[in-house]
């Protein structure tokens, strides 16, 4: 059986679009989670979105809409660009899902009745951007010392956690578990800064707002964000606060990694540690806070015009650049940076010089010489040894490397591959080796040394740049190995393999002058208002009167269960409760939902549809559905308020 691993990134809070280096966070533990299946782990990757909160409510009521429709729109933005960047997530989590909310109600009712959570009233300076309650003494020049923006009083009725309770527990933990905290700069912050001078009881519910989860026994109270947001970890997996928790849980608790910025490191580690106690629950292996990705030298700001999102980025260099541009570029410490002229420098560099230019001219090489056929003769000269040891030796230090969360070590170590097998075409110079016929089995076996290294490179670097890898190994006719093949040298296939006839250019070099054009063409656009747009819409149908309307039986129905149809791209197999009867549904919406994130929701189910099979699958109904004219975007249409399934829709 496979050893599991859990991890998680915290979950950004839905108020605005995530700039690069908030996305940085997703696409650091995207690529951990992919070192660790093909480690062969069991692996589970968890993300998700933070969506309650003052500063919620209040943008949805200046935008004239409901809290839940504006976290909609930004949480599908999040979600979009996650995807775009390759995250490979097993589930992405929502604080408004109905699994989590009831979970969150369940503990914190639990909490106060072991006498952990108590009635009282705070009052202090609070600021709303983060969220937070601050002593004058905490404050840094009279502002925020988190955010830096202004705060301002405030005194309300909420309850509080006994922090305190648990305090000497929580540091001889973390003295007696030194991996608990990474990095140790962290750890010494948070002993040094927060938990020696003593903790305060903690603010866990709201009354000056009511956009959140409310306390069941006093429903003008709601959970205050950190202990909503937090337990994400774990009602993400099904824990069941005194009741029996799911399987998933009890194989996947306590999680391996969570994958934190520092900003937010004293929440993961005091306060969510603390939570976890209080719930007799075992704490987390490991908690990463990671550094920040600055702007030149600043941390970015739509006030100082200097965000960057993902998307321009991806639209301009593409997702595996961006992706190597940020894992390669961040510290394991100290802060990293990004500006547009050191991205294009390292672009043109590492990807389109050092890798893109090597995989180019050994498969062109391969098809010139050889007609593409790649053999090894045992052709054999000293110079071999040194590109050999460096290819089969470097997995261990990769390992190494990522063990410790040090991914630019990592790169660094598998792009020596490429960078030996560059110095080795030098050596060997495959051109002068080709004018003499005699030395055609020489360099024969140069070429399949060089497609070698390529291969164990290309198998290192698909957790980081997983569709570079894939063409790679395409161009050179073979496919993904095993982790322990590579540190054999000579696992490439030798029988027929043939290495792709026309190679494609993997990285192209980027012309400065031309990439900052488009660069100043985009900030002019963010910078410009957006106009309006007026979508084309599908004109209304032919008119129909009542009787034909009263023909459709529509009713509410709870999705039980939902799976992928195997043979189908688009469809999936819902398993939908009536109330008093079950029915098997397929619907064509694969491309916008992912199984488990149907599963509970309540749909409006044509009843009376005439069943029809669909790839093997009788479907007896139709989800009702509303999308964009070009089916960009869709959602199934549910109640506003939970209702009984069965219940008819007219």
């Amino acid at each position: 059986m496979k050893q599991k691993y859990y991890i998680t990134t915290a979950i950004p809070y839905a108020s605005g679009k995530p700039h690069i280096g908030n996305t940085y966070e997703a696409i650091l533990a995207d690529s951990i989670a992919r070192w660790k299946r093909y480690e062969g782990y069991d692996v589970y990757f968890q993300t998700g979105t933070d969506e309650h909160g003052q500063k919620i409510e209040t943008k949805a009521k200046n935008a004239g809409v409901t809290p839940k429709e504006y976290a909609d729109g930004v949480v599908g933005e999040i979600r979009r660009l996650w995807d775009l960047v390759g995250t490979s997530y097993d589930r992405f989590i929502r604080t408004t899902d109905d699994d989590h909310v009831q979970a969150v109600q369940k503990i914190f009712q639990y909490l106060y009745d072991k006498g952990d959570i108590y009635k009282g009233a705070y009052e202090g300076l609070y600021c709303v951007e983060c969220e937070s309650f601050f002593t004058p003494s905490q404050l840094v020049n009279g502002k925020c010392p988190d955010c830096g923006r202004d705060v301002q009083p405030a005194r309300e009725e909420a309850y509080f956690f006994k922090m305190s309770k648990y305090a000497d527990r929580l540091i001889d933990y973390i003295n007696t578990h030194p991996d608990f905290i990474k990095p140790v700069s962290r750890k010494n912050e948070m002993m040094n800064n927060f938990l020696l001078p003593g903790l305060r009881d903690l603010c866990v519910s709201r009354t000056s707002f009511s956009w959140g989860i409310p306390v069941d026994f006093d429903p003008k109270h709601v959970v205050y964000v950190w202990l909503d947001a937090l337990v994400n970890y774990i009602t993400g997996i099904g824990y069941n606060c005194g009741g029996e928790s799911s399987e998933l849980f009890k194989k996947l608790w306590p999680a391996d990694l969570h994958v934190i910025g520092k900003d937010i490191i004293r929440f993961h580690t005091i306060y969510w540690p603390i939570f976890l106690m209080a719930l007799d629950l075992p704490l987390p292996k490991t908690v990463f806070g990671h550094p920040w990705l600055l702007q030149g030298d600043g941390k970015m700001s739509k006030s100082k015009g200097n965000v960057m999102y993902a998307d321009d980025l991806c639209d301009l260099f593409g997702v595996d650049a961006v992706r190597y541009f940020v894992l390669h570029e961040m510290p394991y410490d100290n802060d990293g940076s990004i500006t547009w002229d050191v991205l294009i420098e390292r672009l043109n560099a590492d990807l389109a010089n050092t890798l893109g230019n090597l995989v180019n001219r050994t498969v062109a090489m391969s098809n010139k010489y050889f007609g593409g056929a790649v053999r090894r003769t045992d052709v054999t000269e000293p110079v071999d040894d040194e590109l050999k040891l460096a290819a089969t030796t470097a997995l261990p230090r990769v390992q190494k490397a990522m063990d410790e969360f040090r991914i630019a070590d990592a790169l660094n170590e598998i792009f020596n591959i490429f960078r030996r097998s560059n110095k080795y075409i030098d050596e060997t110079a495959p051109w002068v080796l080709a004018k003499d016929p005699e030395k055609a089995d020489r360099l024969s076996e140069v070429l399949y040394n060089l497609i070698e290294s390529i291969s164990i490179g290309a198998n290192l670097l698909a957790p980081f740049l997983p569709k570079t890898a894939e063409k790679i190994l395409h161009e050179i006719g073979t496919e993904p190995r095993t982790m322990n093949s590579l540190m054999t040298f000579g696992v490439y296939p030798e029988a027929g393999n043939k290495v792709a006839e026309k190679p494609e250019i993997l990285f192209a070099r980027l012309d400065p002058k031309a990439v900052m054009a488009e660069v100043e063409a985009l900030k002019a656009k963010q910078q410009k208002p957006a106009e309006p747009e007026t979508p084309e819409l599908p004109a209304i149908k032919d008119e129909i009167t009542y009787d034909d309307f009263a023909k459709l039986d529509l009713r509410l129905a709870k999705v039980v269960a939902c799976e992928e149809v195997k043979r189908s791209k688009k469809l999936l197999k819902l398993t939908v409760s009536l109330g008093n009867e079950e029915r098997t549904v397929v619907s064509g919406i694969k491309s916008w939902y992912k199984p488990e994130d149907l599963v509970g929701k309540t749909v409006v189910l044509v009843a009376n549809l005439k069943p029809v099979t669909l790839c093997g699958v009788e479907s007896h109904g139709m989800i009702l559905c509303a999308s964009d004219p070009e089916d960009k975007e869709l959602a199934f249409v549910t109640p506003a308020k939970t209702l009984t399934p069965g219940w008819v829709v007219r």
